[in-house]
């Protein structure tokens, strides 16, 4: 089927924004602990949606490898207990600041028009301004768990009806640094080697794994529908990684699920040749319980909902894409040592982030 380029850009973009691989990537803004990440596998391996390239499968079928490189940076600082925003922790000088940069590198195969291997690999380098005990401030930097899986389209690509849906699976390696230290200052005065927050541990450490869906759909006026969403299962209950903090239901890091949902609509920028524009919502997080065993030790459960505005260019085989999710919605839910004790933990988000990607087909 001969498509377009316009039309090509806006489904790339409908289904793609800002990944490359196999489930889009699970990064809340903030202090909940999802650095494991997954993938989504781009349509601009799978629908033909590159430049000078006629049907879309003839070119893969001479480019089946796509490379993508993404950056993801926020500071959190708003502390939120449930939805409700903590003003006293930053009265009283005790909020803590979190910048991180996410990076990731991911390899996706195109085996046949419907079915792609691809590999993901993330590393996060993140600093934590920690003002109570253990005080101290905090540099950790390491890989991530590594992800590896498959993703099909339900109809062979490029789809006779302008939409097309796709279900992906994953297995994520227990490869990520879960116990980077730092040197903090106890409450007793004593100066020492400390295990860092759950949220600046690049990974968790445990065997896992991902399932994941997209679908786009041609809508009206050269616009484009999107959908993806994804869940990362971690079936272990604790990653027997140590914390600093004094409750004995949380002397460990809990090992948990994470999920993200993605929808909206995209449409190339007229006269702009390869250009094109999306805007949607976003939610992602980490659930209180995990949806296969246990989810003891500590943890910080709760959700950021977000506007999600982006670009994408593409030229020939390259493609660069930045997107700009702004939360509207925070909430810190209660864990399960919280609810055990009676009480409510916090956890800081950010206002937004700034993701970046490049990819380049081979």
């Amino acid at each position: 089927m001969k498509t377009s380029f316009s039309s090509r850009c806006v489904v790339a973009v409908g289904c793609v924004l800002f990944s490359g691989s196999f489930v889009s990537t699970v990064y809340a803004q903030g202090c909940l602990a999802a650095h494991t990440s997954s993938t989504i596998q781009s349509c601009i391996t799978s629908g033909g949606v590159n430049e000078g390239a006629g049907d879309g499968m003839s070119f893969l079928h001479k480019h089946p490898l796509t490379m993508e490189v993404d950056w993801r940076s926020f500071s959190s600082f708003r502390h939120f207990s449930g939805e409700k925003e903590n003003f006293a922790r930053a009265a009283a000088g005790l909020d803590i600041e979190n910048h991180q940069n996410i990076y990731s590198i991911s390899l996706d195969m195109q085996v046949t028009p419907r079915w792609s291997v691809n590999a993901f690999v993330p590393v996060l380098q993140g600093t934590r301004d920690q003002k109570y005990a253990p005080v101290g401030k905090f540099d950790i930097a390491g890989i991530g768990d590594m992800i590896v899986g498959v993703q099909g389209w339900v109809l062979k690509p490029p789809a006779e009806n302008g939409g097309n849906i796709a279900f992906s699976l994953g297995l994520k390696l227990p490869t990520g640094l879960n116990n980077g230290m730092g040197t903090a200052k106890l409450a007793n005065g004593m100066v020492q080697k400390v295990v860092a927050d759950q949220s600046l541990q690049p990974g968790d450490g445990t065997w896992g794994f991902t399932v994941g869906a997209q679908a786009y759909k041609q809508t009206y006026f050269h616009t484009v529908g999107y959908f993806q969403g994804s869940w990362l299962f971690n079936p272990e209950d604790t990653n027997g990684v140590p914390t600093f903090r004094a409750s004995k239901l949380e002397a460990v890091m809990s090992a948990t699920d994470q999920y993200l949902f993605r929808a909206g609509l995209s449409r190339h920028v007229p006269r702009v040749h390869g250009l094109a524009a999306s805007f949607g919502g976003r939610m992602e997080g980490i659930p209180v319980r995990d949806a296969f065993g246990k989810s003891d030790g500590f943890r910080r459960p709760g959700y950021i909902i977000s506007i999600e505005p982006a670009v994408q260019y593409q030229h020939h085989h390259d493609m660069i894409s930045l997107t700009a999710p702004w939360a509207i919605q925070r909430n810190r839910r209660a864990s399960v040592t919280d609810l055990a004790s009676g009480t409510h933990g916090d956890a800081a988000f950010a206002d937004y982030a700034i993701i970046l990607s490049a990819s380049h087909t081979f």
